[in-house]
């Protein structure tokens, strides 16, 4: 069976839904050499275009290519399976599957620019019903699926998220000193504007607040602006992976009081760098963090507060969630996580 993979990601800055795809592609590529990954021209991921074997197809870029290139060429090259591992895939293409990490754009379109959401409440029912299988990252976002675009649940297949292997890195001391951590975008559904409320009460503390990530056109980013420059907060925008792997290794614990998430892939990378972690307690995060976080009430800043308080205090509590995080991370990989959409392709 010819099998072709929708490579559009190597030209997208990595998010959460490009990581996914980036390591579930490179695990099909060992497993399946076979396979072949097609892209648009305007690469940024140079290295993994060559290590992956991807074919540049096609004169447009982005959505223009996704659906007008692409799916004449898989027309012209004989109407072979497509997988596609970033939410979106043609329209007008019927042997394909797809990956719909989560509905976040029905629950509350706010969160989202306005182009952003009519494209998506469009696209993605249409491409739901027509393909073979949908691939999701939790439990949570298959019933989420199933609520709001009304597939068949036997169509939905769960495939997890997991740790990438970032830089190791020796625990030292860094210019921030003690700091809470926190990594994602920076739009109103991480609900950073909660968590520095929860900081600012916080009266007499030894530690700051390090807020890592960037601003993404898809969301609505409206007010985002008003957020105080403060000496004790420090938004360090988008880092490298080398970095990232420091800053994980070196905080005094990880905060994610994120209103919505499909899977959440960030508390598990500090869990793999021996970092405790607090969390929402929404329940795409208490299924993938188990028993291996300290949970909270994103809409309640006393809540935020003093979990993160209590955390820095209490070693013991910290020691004990470490522990359990790097048990917990057992229970995710990527290998898995591929010959399980390889299993699953095989009709």
């Amino acid at each position: 069976m010819d099998i072709l993979i929708n490579a559009r990601f190597l030209t997208q800055k990595l998010t959460g839904v490009q990581r996914f795809a980036v390591e579930i592609a490179k695990q099909i590529k060992q497993i399946m050499p076979s396979v072949v990954f097609v892209t648009p021209a305007n690469i940024i991921h140079k290295e993994l275009f060559i290590e992956l074997g991807a074919k540049i197809i096609g004169s447009n870029k982005g959505v223009l290519w996704e659906q007008v290139d692409l799916p004449l060429f898989l027309i012209k090259s004989g109407k072979p399976l497509l997988i596609n591992l970033c939410n979106l895939a043609p329209l007008f293409y019927s042997n394909q599957v797809i990956t719909l990490h989560d509905v976040a754009f029905f629950v509350n379109p706010a969160w989202f620019s306005k182009k952003f959401v009519s494209y998506y409440k469009f696209l993605i029912p249409q491409i739901s019903k027509k393909a073979k299988l949908i691939f999701t990252v939790s439990h949570f976002s298959k019933s989420e699926i199933i609520k709001y675009i009304n597939v068949d649940p036997e169509k939905i297949k769960v495939i997890y998220n997991s740790v990438s292997d970032l830089p190791e890195v020796s625990k030292h001391e860094i210019d921030y000193g003690r700091y809470v951590l926190i990594v994602g975008s920076i739009d109103k559904r991480k609900n950073i504007t909660n968590l520095i409320a929860a900081f600012n009460l916080i009266l007499q503390k030894d530690f700051k607040l390090i807020i890592v990530g960037d601003v993404n056109a898809i969301f609505n980013n409206t007010g985002n602006e008003n957020f105080k420059k403060q000496d004790d907060i420090v938004f360090l925008g988008r880092v490298n992976d080398t970095e990232l792997a420091g800053l994980y290794s070196n905080a005094l614990m990880f905060v994610y009081p994120s209103l919505y998430e499909g899977f959440g892939i960030p508390p598990l990378e500090a869990m793999a760098y021996g970092c405790p972690t607090i969390v929402s307690d929404i329940d795409s995060l208490k299924e993938i963090c188990g028993d291996a976080s300290l949970y909270v009430d994103p809409y309640n800043i006393e809540d935020i507060s003093k979990s993160i308080n209590l955390l820095a205090q209490d070693r013991a509590l910290r020691n004990n969630l470490i522990s359990r995080g790097r048990q917990n991370i057992n229970r995710f990989s990527w290998k898995d996580s591929a010959k399980q959409i390889i299993d699953s392709i095989a009709f």
